[in-house]
């Protein structure tokens, strides 16, 4: 049995390589950003496939996790993933937990890296800790202000192209707005669904291996970490998935 969930999971890994000149932010990075505790950032936790970090996610209640679209899309093999949380480090003896569902927002489309959230459903609920706690979540369309400050959080390379740290990593940046967001990237490259932040200087972004995992404003979620193009790069900030407005799909998968 063993033998054949390891066969279905590489078909989807292989399903689910990108189909798109953008970049999204698998197997990721925090550029410029510092050391950080998870009990500080509590809700963070890693993706695993076949036990090994793939992405980041959220908790946003004991049964369920945000993530981004393109880290689940095409793996129906639910039996590959898992998440670890309430570790500070990549490699952890703590105990991961298995997703049970995958909740893919029908409407991601690989083409504009666009609707880029899934909900996870595990198959055992958390318990909550000073290490394992959950993220709030805005209000449907909740407008954030350009310049408002924001952290991202994740495990992955801290430079472009480098190695994995032990330690998570955290990052603050600035919102940017979706107007200087598409003057970089281009009016159909974003779309309503995505929110940006960055500096115009670069030198601080997420990056690959850090997608799926959470912009925070406050106390709540506001992005997922998606795509962009190289990281830290100067005028090209980092484009996350807007919950906000995607915040209906949230709702009616979990009810929260």
């Amino acid at each position: 049995m063993f033998k054949l969930v390891a066969i279905l999971c590489l078909v989807a890994s292989a399903i689910a390589l990108p189909r798109t000149t953008k970049v999204p932010r698998l197997d990721g990075r925090i550029v410029g950003g510092e050391d950080a505790e998870i009990e500080d950032y509590n809700y963070t936790v890693q993706l695993l496939y076949f036990g090994s970090h793939i992405c980041g996610g959220s908790i946003i209640s004991p049964k369920y996790v945000v993530t981004a679209a393109h880290c689940t899309d095409g793996i129906r093999a639910r039996l590959c993933l898992s998440i670890r949380a309430g570790s500070t480090l990549l490699q952890s003896s703590e105990p991961s937990f298995n997703v049970a569902a995958i909740h893919q927002n029908p409407d991601f489309d690989w083409s504009y890296v666009d609707y880029d959230i899934s909900i996870l459903e595990l198959a055992e609920e958390l318990e909550f800790s000073s290490s394992i706690g959950p993220i709030s979540l805005p209000e449907v369309n909740q407008i954030v202000e350009a310049g408002t400050n924001s952290a991202v959080t994740g495990w992955g390379t801290t430079t472009e192209g480098g190695s994995l740290p032990s330690i998570l990593q955290v990052v603050q940046v600035p919102i940017v707005s979706l107007e200087e967001c598409r003057a970089a990237y281009g009016q159909a490259d974003v779309t309503d669904r995505m929110v940006c932040a960055g500096y115009t200087e670069g030198g601080k972004d997420a990056c690959q291996g850090d997608s799926g995992g959470p912009l925070v404003v406050g106390d709540e979620l506001i992005g997922i970490v998606s795509w962009g193009y190289g990281c830290a790069r100067p005028n090209y900030p980092g484009v996350y998935g807007s919950v906000p407005a995607m915040r209906d799909y949230v709702y009616n998968i979990t009810g929260l």
